[in-house]
C-alpha cells in the first residue's frame, strides 16, 4: 500500500520564466526519480558531505546555504513546480554547482534513492503542520519516518527541524525524544535557539511580524552500536 502523503499536490501557476527553467536548467540541476539507489558523487561531479533539505519551498534558504557553504553538496526535494523553477533560475544566475534537486515525493526518494549512511545532515523546515486532528496522520515527522531518516544519516550527522506551529513543535519534540537513534543536541526535552545557518526567510519574517513563534530542534545521529555520538 502506498504511504499516506504529507502534502497535497497544488497545480500552482507557473510563470514563463519558471517554465523555461525546467526546459533550460533541469538537465543541470535535476535528478529524475528512478526508484533505485543513486550515486550522488557522480551527480555532483565530486565527493563531499551531503546535506538534504526536504520541502525547500521557493528555495531561498537552499540558495543561501549553497553560496555560504560551498564545500558541501546540497540535495533538495520539493513537489511544487513553481518553487523548483524559481530556485533553478537563481542557481543558474549565481553559477552554483553544489545543488541538485528532486521534483518528487520525499518519502519515495528517501526510501528508494538514498543509500544508508549517505547524509551528513537533513533539514525539514516548516513542513505542513496539518492542523486538524484528523489530518495529524499526514504529518511528515512520525516515528517510522524519523527511523528511516536515521538509517540514511551517518553517525554524528545532524537532523534540524523547525516549525512555526506550536502543537506541531510539541509533536516533533515528543517523536524525537522517543527515537533511540537520535540525541538532542541541546539537552533532553529542549528546543534550541535558531542556528546561524537557518536564515530567516521572507515567509518567516512575515509570520514573526504577526506574532508567530518559531521552534527549532537539533538532533545528532547516535552510533548504531554503542549509542554514543561520534566526535
Amino acid at each position: 500500500m502506498r504511504h499516506i502523503r504529507s502534502f497535497v499536490m497544488r497545480t500552482g501557476r507557473m510563470t514563463p520564466a519558471q517554465q523555461r527553467a525546467f526546459d533550460t536548467h533541469w538537465a543541470c540541476y535535476g535528478i529524475a526519480y528512478t526508484g533505485t539507489i543513486q550515486n550522488f558523487t557522480a551527480h555532483f561531479g565530486r565527493s563531499a558531505p551531503l546535506v538534504l533539505e526536504i520541502g525547500f519551498g521557493n528555495g531561498e534558504a537552499l540558495l543561501w546555504a549553497s553560496k555560504h557553504d560551498p564545500v558541501r553538496n546540497y540535495l533538495g526535494i520539493e513537489v511544487h513546480s513553481p518553487g523548483i523553477g524559481r530556485l533553478m533560475n537563481a542557481l543558474a544566475v549565481e553559477h552554483r554547482n553544489n545543488v541538485r534537486l528532486y521534483h518528487h515525493d520525499a518519502m519515495d526518494v528517501l526510501e528508494h534513492e538514498i543509500a544508508p549512511a549517505s547524509l551528513a545532515e537533513a533539514r525539514i523546515w516548516f513542513p505542513d503542520p496539518w492542523h486538524k486532528k484528523r489530518h495529524h496522520k499526514r504529518r511528515m515527522v512520525q516515528p517510522s519516518f524519523i527511523s528511516k531518516l536515521a538509517a540514511r544519516t551517518i553517525p554524528g550527522g545532524l537532523l534540524h527541524l523547525a516549525t512555526d506551529w506550536q502543537p506541531y513543535a510539541e509533536h516533533m519534540l515528543a517523536v524525537m525524544e522517543s527515537a533511540t537513534e537520535w540525541c538532542n543536541a541541546t539537552a533532553p526535552g529542549q528546543y534550541t535557539q535558531r542556528p546561524d545557518w537557518r536564515i530567516i526567510t521572507h515567509f518567516e519574517r512575515r509570520g514573526l511580524k504577526r506574532g508567530h513563534g518559531v521552534w527549532d530542534l537539533l538532533y545528532y545521529r547516535r552510533h548504531a552500536t554503542s549509542g554514543h555520538i561520534l566526535p
